[in-house]
């Protein structure tokens, strides 16, 4: 019997599947951005108890509908792990990423997913990478528990970020008159890259809803911080450098400022508007490789009071600051007490105006 392309391309989907528990193949790397698990959504939970004949026949039958340019478009999506630009795949039925996931209620559809913010449509777009987990904060894992509040900078070291306006280092990096004027007006947040206690290249403004920052991402377009001359020469520095890989996608929806976990390696958040807005210290978020977790919410950041917290008192009024490391956390329970101690992170601040 001769091959077609359809039945290679549905036998490379197979075997880029992701394992489930009981196949053998499961290990830690199930949290990881590869691979996708196929089936309805009402079938998930069965399809992981299932054999391994069971599932490769829910998996065929699924496949079976799709034509083969989506087959295709799916295949690169799976294979690339996200990191290929793939459009949306309409389906009747879902493809997930994670073995576990038991409802669609579990998922975040990104911004860039035509079935973003759409209510029961007849078709859904099952493209894995066009998904995320829904990350929850409430309850963080010890050892990312309350710590002291920290301060951006240790005492006596003076700010690269001029707080008192966010744009101050924008507008001397691009002299002309009012050119600089307008993309401040226009910018709904700067980005900082910083390497422990040194800022690495200009501050980043983001015009558009949606921005990439990576390190190293096959078809990339936004924020590159491979392409940022360090002279850091630390060890540790270099080798979490190498980990970034995908990076992260920042997105400001309607709902507030959400960000996604594209790389293989967990990121830590602080955000005033993720804690308890009656405390006095705040709480560092981990968020696992291919979650998502909404960072900053405005409605919230606009009735924060903290005359008491030191770090509330250092922000501007143009908005707040949320901090993301790469890899390695910080806090009560590490030697890093301090963000500034992180090898690589950023700083994201808003400007609500």
């Amino acid at each position: 019997m001769f091959r077609t392309k359809r039945s290679g391309l549905v036998r490379r989907l197979w075997r880029s599947r992701a394992p489930v528990d009981g196949d053998g193949e499961a290990d830690a790397r199930t949290r990881g951005p590869g691979g996708c698990c196929m089936g309805k959504s009402s079938k998930a939970s069965k399809s992981n108890c299932a054999s391994e004949a069971e599932l490769k026949s829910l998996t065929y039958s699924v496949l079976k509908r799709i034509k083969e340019k989506q087959l295709e478009a799916l295949l690169q999506a799976v294979e690339s792990k996200g990191g290929a630009r793939s459009p949306c795949l309409l389906l009747p039925s879902k493809v997930f990423r994670w073995p576990d996931v038991r409802h669609s209620s579990e998922l975040k559809r990104l911004y860039c997913c035509e079935s973003y913010g759409k209510v029961n449509p007849e078709l859904v777009c099952c493209n894995p990478h066009h998904m995320s987990r829904l990350c929850e904060p409430e309850s963080p894992p010890p050892p990312y528990s309350r710590y002291p509040v920290d301060f951006l900078k240790p005492p006596g070291e003076p700010r690269t970020v001029r707080i008192s306006c966010p744009c101050a280092d924008l507008v001397s990096l691009h002299p002309s008159d009012s050119q600089a004027l307008q993309e401040e007006r226009a910018h709904w947040c700067v980005v900082a890259y910083w390497e422990e206690k040194t800022r690495v290249g200009r501050l980043y403004s983001v015009q558009e809803p949606s921005l990439d920052i990576f390190y190293d991402l096959p078809q990339g377009n936004g924020f590159c911080l491979g392409q940022l001359s360090s002279d850091n020469k630390s060890q540790l520095v270099e080798k979490v450098r190498s980990k970034i890989g995908y990076g992260i996608q920042l997105t400001r929806e309607q709902d507030g400022v959400w960000v996604y976990n594209r790389s293989c390696y967990p990121i830590f958040i602080k955000s005033a508007t993720l804690d308890n807005p009656d405390s006095r210290t705040l709480l560092v978020h981990k968020v696992f490789p291919g979650f998502s977790i909404k960072a900053f919410d405005y409605e919230k950041a606009g009735s924060l009071q903290r005359p008491n917290d030191h770090e509330f008192s250092q922000q501007p009024r143009t908005g707040f600051t949320v901090q993301i490391s790469f890899v390695k956390g910080w806090g009560q329970c590490y030697t890093r007490q301090f963000i500034s101690s992180c090898p690589c992170w950023l700083e994201v601040i808003f400007n609500n105006r």
